[in-house]
């Protein structure tokens, strides 16, 4: 699969690492491409890893991951180019100050991505927990769990073998619309993390009888 990945930052270098290790074409997007920062992550993903500027990274790829902040999501995706037929995976997590949801209950910021851009096959997915989970999801208990929604079936097959791959026992939490629930589940994720003192080694997990 070749796979655009927009953003240098830990969630982008861990996503990419990974799938880049499994024989994927990788492409980190950016807007300074030759800079030391970018060379470095591509040099750490090996040899399936390369580095072009947004554009030009979501010209030569099927699969393309928002793994920016999302107050940086609009223009982000106003310098991509055309998204038509992409699966779109978005990363983000559209976070107001004091730890809120910036949108009430009635959208999500993958709906409101869905909206931005046109054609797309847009997947809410690798939101809900931090990158170091992303790296190495396995834990004593069994692996953790990634939550994925989209309104496309072929779509959310494609981002569930890449979950699946890095090491994720995937589930399907169904529409898009549902992104409302993960958006908040990855509220509780830092909150727990970070507010409460538990640490960034932790990660969910769905359990059934």
């Amino acid at each position: 699969m070749k796979i655009a990945i927009i953003g240098t930052g830990r969630v982008a270098a861990a996503l990419g690492k990974g799938w880049a290790g499994r024989g994927h074409m990788v492409t980190f997007a950016s807007r300074q491409p030759g800079s030391e920062k970018v060379a470095a992550l591509v040099d750490a993903a090996g040899p399936n890893a390369a580095a072009a500027r947004v554009r030009d990274a979501v010209a030569r790829s099927s699969t393309v991951v928002l793994a920016v902040p999302f107050g940086a999501v609009r223009e982000t995706l106003a310098r991509a180019g055309d998204l038509s037929g992409k699966v779109l995976i978005d990363c983000t997590n559209p976070i107001a100050p004091g730890l809120r949801p910036l949108f009430d209950s009635t959208t999500s910021g993958a709906e409101q991505i869905a909206g931005w851009a046109a054609g797309a096959r847009v997947v809410k997915a690798f939101n809900t927990t931090g990158a170091e989970n992303m790296a190495a999801p396995a834990y004593p208990g069994g692996a953790a769990t990634m939550l994925l929604c989209g309104d496309e079936e072929m779509a959310k097959a494609a981002v569930w073998q890449l979950a699946e791959e890095l090491g994720f026992e995937p589930v399907d939490a169904g529409p898009l619309s549902a992104a409302r629930h993960l958006e908040n589940l990855a509220l509780l994720w830092i909150h727990l993390a970070q507010v409460n003192g538990l640490g960034r080694g932790i990660a969910f997990r769905l359990l059934r009888r």
